[in-house]
């Protein structure tokens, strides 16, 4: 079972692997257009379709028919047809065509093919899909629906006797409020699903128009001691992936220097030379005002240190991302919040005993971003690969880059599977983009810096 945003990344990854949304149209009205012939043999069928994708495969549908027994009606003027692809295939149509007209426009069909509405509806219906939604419920005729019944998910939805749905069936179909299912394999990639790709972009949590500061992911990084460098690149990657705010609080021999990195950062001094227990209760306390905490980065491998790091974790109540020395600290603690772990082979070995990163997953519930030359991504059952990056971001700090962004969309309201995932697309990308002007002379900021043009491109 896929969500709408879901349809709609696979949609643009399969692009992105050479299969384009026409060939998916097709694919989809030939789908249509073999189940009506097969189930309803003899009848006459009117299309009803909007002016959207959704409408498009219904024009797709209806060119693999004899026009001399369905007529297509469109709900606004072929001059709103929002997508290329879709007016192509209106402009190829043989049958009668005409402009919706209530009831009227079911006359001498048996059977009307719900095309109007597809997965990208949102807000309230609006004319003239209402009137028509309200029309198909008591004509009496039976219905097919494409993709998803019109109105999905509203108050007001078509009731059809079948729906005719691409790929997977969406979340929230049930035999009650979409007939019979039938799940139609339209020629999607496996890989548009199980590697990341620039469909993902759309998972991005743009923010509203109305939002303000705050409202868009407040970070708290806890790091530094025997390095600073590590949690300031942390702290750039995550408000340069969009969080609004970043808090780092960093034992204080190490808090002027980070601080002096940017001045949008904010510092809170921790009273030790290293995280220790001494500061456990200061970091509960502020905690609670974050929406997610990124812990680990240059933070060091002392005994206390780790003890420390393991105590915040396991009383943590917000979501958390846990690096580099962090990851050692909670070795076989079963996380009680989202939680995404970030190790590189090295770390991943030392924690997980010889077991694949689904079973240390399972083991910690724990979303586990594997870092290599193919980033590994496993969680709640599903595991994906990133592909983005390069042999050039071998260099120190690439690391504490990776997991500022996922720390950074994590606080703005994603999944921690999602996060992991979309982080790692984002700074692969972004190091493809530095790559291609610094070669193997790329450093950590370099990545940090093509942030920006990965968001604009994608979003």
């Amino acid at each position: 079972m896929i969500s709408f945003t879901d349809s709609r990344v696979l949609d643009r990854n399969s692009e992105a692997l050479g299969v384009p949304v026409s060939v998916l149209m097709d694919m989809a009205g030939a789908a249509l257009a073999g189940y009506i012939e097969k189930e309803y043999p003899g009848c006459r069928v009117v299309f009803v379709c909007g002016t959207g994708n959704n409408g498009g495969d219904g024009f797709a549908a209806a060119l693999r028919m004899d026009p001399k027994k369905i007529k297509v009606v469109l709900l606004k003027k072929p001059s709103e047809i929002r997508s290329d692809i879709a007016r192509e295939r209106y402009s190829l149509l043989e049958c009668p065509v005409e402009i919706y007209g209530g009831k009227e426009s079911f006359e001498g069909c048996d059977l009307i093919v719900d095309c109007a509405l597809g997965t990208g509806i949102s807000g309230n219906i609006r004319e003239p899909y209402l009137q028509f939604i309200n029309d198909a419920k008591n004509s009496g005729l039976p219905v097919v629906s494409a993709d998803i019944p019109s109105g999905f998910g509203t108050e007001t939805a078509v009731v059809p006797e079948a729906t005719v749905t691409f790929h997977d069936v969406k979340t929230g179909m049930t035999e009650a409020n979409c007939g019979k299912i039938i799940v139609a394999d339209i020629g999607i990639p496996a890989e548009a699903s199980s590697v990341v790709g620039p469909g993902d972009m759309l998972r991005y949590p743009v923010p509203r128009r109305d939002s303000h500061k705050g409202n868009n992911g407040k970070l708290m990084i806890i790091g530094g001691g025997p390095y600073f460098g590590a949690p300031a690149m942390s702290a750039l990657s995550a408000l340069r992936t969009g969080a609004d705010s970043v808090r780092i609080f960093a034992p204080y021999p190490v808090c002027k220097e980070i601080a002096s990195v940017s001045p949008v950062f904010m510092v809170t001094k921790l009273p030790d030379a290293a995280l220790s227990l001494d500061s456990l209760d200061i970091l509960l306390k502020e905690m609670p005002g974050y929406d997610a905490v990124l812990i680990g980065p240059g933070l060091g491998n002392a005994e206390e240190t780790l003890k420390t790091a393991r105590a915040f974790v396991r009383a943590c109540s917000v979501p958390v991302v846990i690096d580099a020395d962090g990851i050692s600290a909670v070795k076989d603690l079963r996380m009680k919040v989202p939680a995404v772990l970030t190790p590189h082979s090295g770390e991943f070995a030392r924690i997980a005993d010889g077991r694949t990163p689904e079973e240390l997953s399972l083991a910690m519930n724990a979303v586990i971003l594997k870092k290599g030359p193919e980033d590994i991504i496993t969680g709640g059952g599903k595991t994906r690969v990133s592909k983005t990056g390069n042999p050039g971001m071998t260099g120190a700090g690439t690391g504490d880059v990776l997991a500022g962004a996922v720390a950074g969309l994590l606080s703005k309201g994603m999944s921690a599977f999602d996060a992991a995932c979309l982080g790692a697309y984002i700074t692969g990308k972004a190091g493809d983009k530095a790559f291609s002007e610094k070669s193997y002379g790329l450093i950590a900021t370099d990545v940090i810096e093509r942030i920006p043009d990965v968001l604009r491109e994608g979003l």
